[in-house]
Order: structure tokens, then sequence, then C-alpha cells
């Protein structure tokens, strides 16, 4: 399954997950939950805001945010979100589609957060690390044992 490292965009990947997400709550619709939409947004809100944080912290560092290669990254950042976690672009998007889930208020749905992060961790996040393990070497290997990888 190598061969699905690195290849499909994060926000792809996303998509595809909330896309799921609503035709099984258009074509499961039992296991109904109270709508909160407040909760909702309020949840999509902190998902924009950390992934917003997170780009701001690349841009600063005039690095690179193309997660398709990371071999391109010119800087370690490690400032701001990123003390939080190592992927907070990741964590925004699985906290937006945490919102979705609770948006469409049925159980079922749910299951797009943990497929998410499944196939974020094993395709997109593990090569990641191991480019910059390579690029960065024992700064980025001390910075990971101090943060987590998702929160």
């Amino acid at each position: 399954m190598k061969n699905l490292e690195l290849k499909i965009p994060p926000v792809g990947v996303w998509l595809i997950c909330a896309l799921t997400m609503w035709g099984i709550a258009r074509l499961l619709p039992f296991g109904a939950l109270p709508h909160l939409p407040a909760l909702a947004i309020a949840v999509a809100g902190i998902g924009v805001g950390v992934g917003l944080a997170a780009l701001w912290s690349f841009r600063k560092a005039r690095t690179t945010v193309n997660p398709l290669d990371p071999s391109q990254a010119t800087h370690f950042v490690s400032e701001g979100v990123y003390q939080l976690s190592r992927n907070p672009m990741y964590v925004g998007l699985a906290c937006c589609l945490l919102a979705w889930a609770i948006w469409l208020s049925y159980l079922l749905t749910w299951i797009g957060i943990p497929l998410f992060i499944a196939y974020m961790t094993r395709f997109q996040i593990i090569p990641e690390e191991r480019t910059l393990r390579l690029k960065f070497g024992k700064e980025y290997e001390n910075y990971c044992l101090k943060v987590r990888r998702w929160l």
C-alpha cells in the first residue's frame, strides 16, 4: 500500500470523508442524534482557526505547505500551534469533520472521523515524518519526543 503514500492531498481525503458522511446520512438515516447547529459551528470555527494558525506559522517561516512533497520544506516549524500538535493542519481538518458529524446528526456519520485519522496517519503523516527526520535530523527527533502527533 506504499503507493498511496503522499498521493491524495489532505483536503481531498477530507472531502472524500465528508462526502461519505453525507452519503451515510442520506442513505442510512438511523441513529438520529440531537441537532446542535451552534455546537457544530463552534467546532468548525475551532478547526478553521487551528488550520489557519498552522498555515500562518508556515508562511512566517517561509516554507512550503505542499503536503505531497515534504522534502521541499526549507525550515522546520515548531512554533505557535506546532507546540501543541505536530500536525495542526490535519487536526483542524479533523475538527471540521467532527463539526460536520455534529451537523448531520446521525451516529453512523461519525465513522468518517476515525477513517480520516487512520488514513492520514498511515499515508500522509508517517511518510512526512520519515522525510522530516532525514531532512532535519536530531532537531526533529527531539521535537517528536516533546509534541504529540495529533493532540
